[in-house]
């Protein structure tokens, strides 16, 4: 596993109800219940990513975020993780409140268009490619673009409560001016 999904495995208490929004292919889960005990639930809309959450032996139901997640009641989880999942949501907003609802944490990441390389780039005149951003403007999964200081803000307006900001890049912790220094921003969550 990555240096980037050991920091979040790392938050993530031992025995804890997960729910991955956005799960990709079930690695992180299948390494959240091996290594840490956790019982696990994906979401995914993709069928080839549920395909290899299924071969992970990771439970995953095949949805569209966009629709909610009316199937699961308050307070369903323990955790719920948004990992690289709200750029690629028209209702991030809605999305966010729901990850709230049905669990009692959530952890979101996304890349920050922020870092300095990015601002770079834009002062250029063109929009990144890089590592974090491997896409070209015109074939992005990415509705949105948001930077780290940008999600304290939406996380107030829900009526969120931030326990923990801080920026990753090239999978370590980025605690000062993770706004311009981070790559990608991480950001653990509750309902306040």
């Amino acid at each position: 596993m990555s240096r980037r999904l050991d920091v979040i495995a790392a938050r993530v208490p031992r025995g804890s109800r997960v729910l991955d929004l956005g799960c990709g292919n079930g690695a992180l889960l299948a390494h959240l219940r091996e290594h840490r005990g956790c019982s696990v639930q994906g979401v995914e809309i993709d069928p080839d990513k549920v395909v290899a959450c299924a071969r992970r032996g990771v439970d995953v139901l095949q949805l569209d975020l966009e629709q909610g997640l009316s199937m699961f009641a308050d307070g369903s989880f323990d955790l719920v993780l948004m990992i690289d999942s709200l750029p690629n949501l028209r209702n991030t907003e809605r999305a966010l409140r729901e990850a709230a609802r049905v669990g009692r944490t959530g952890i979101a990441t996304f890349a920050n268009f922020a870092y300095w390389r990015i601002r770079l780039r834009v002062a250029g005149g063109r929009l990144p490619v890089t590592e974090e951003l491997p896409y070209q403007w015109y074939d992005t999964p990415n509705l949105r673009v948001a930077t780290f200081s940008d999600f304290s803000v939406l996380a107030s307006k829900c009526g969120l409560r931030v326990q923990q900001a801080f920026g990753l890049h090239a999978g370590s912790e980025v605690h000062t001016l993770p706004n311009l220094l981070a790559s990608e921003a991480m950001f653990v969550f509750s309902a306040s």
